[in-house]
């Protein structure tokens, strides 16, 4: 059996109300700002040249107006962006639209750890996990860009090493086969 051949560059969508206004939005569609619009023009120019054997999103709203964007801005070499629901963001259940700084004890220290966590009304982190690794174990062996939440990215990255919470409109290049962090690339403000 041959080894797979894989590489994935994961795109936080770019800033949304809720993440402007440090509120949780998982499952919910809050749309992006001007400046989330921005962020994922700029990933598209970022991007413009690479090749990519697979584009896909999460089905939500935020994600797919951002690959929309980053597609436009460098459609060479980029087939169109296939929704996929299994790339949504963790479900929040009752937590969703809460502001950051509502969470305390041991949810909050849960959600800073992202491992071992049970919503109640949501995902468990093994179901979350299970979900995001099925999508990837399912992809073709090339190169495949993931536009994507950062609960996303960082289930992906945790056993690299990039174990915290990427900011939006950041590009992050990884072998899930080795695996290896290959890159982060944050977004120029």
């Amino acid at each position: 059996m041959s080894a797979r051949d894989l590489e994935l560059f994961l795109v936080r969508h770019g800033e949304t109300t809720a993440s402007a206004g440090r509120r949780v939005a998982g499952w919910s569609n809050p749309p992006l700002t001007p400046r989330g619009e921005t962020q994922a023009r700029a990933v598209g120019r970022l991007l413009r040249g690479e090749r990519f054997d697979g584009v896909w999103t999460s089905d939500l709203d935020r994600a797919r107006e951002s690959a929309r964007l980053a597609h436009l801005e460098a459609a060479d070499g980029w087939p169109e962006p296939v929704v996929a629901e299994a790339l949504r963001e963790v479900n929040f259940g009752p937590h969703e639209g809460r502001s950051y700084d509502d969470f305390d004890g041991e949810f909050a220290d849960l959600m800073l750890r992202f491992r071992d966590f049970e919503v109640p009304g949501g995902d468990t982190w093994a179901a979350f996990r299970d979900r995001v690794y099925g999508f990837v174990d399912g992809l073709p062996d090339g190169r495949h860009l993931l536009v994507v939440h950062g609960g996303v990215v960082r289930v992906l990255t945790q056993e690299v090493g990039l174990d915290r919470f990427v900011a939006t409109g950041t590009v992050v290049g990884l072998d899930p086969i080795a695996p290896r962090l290959l890159f982060v690339r944050e977004p120029e403000e």
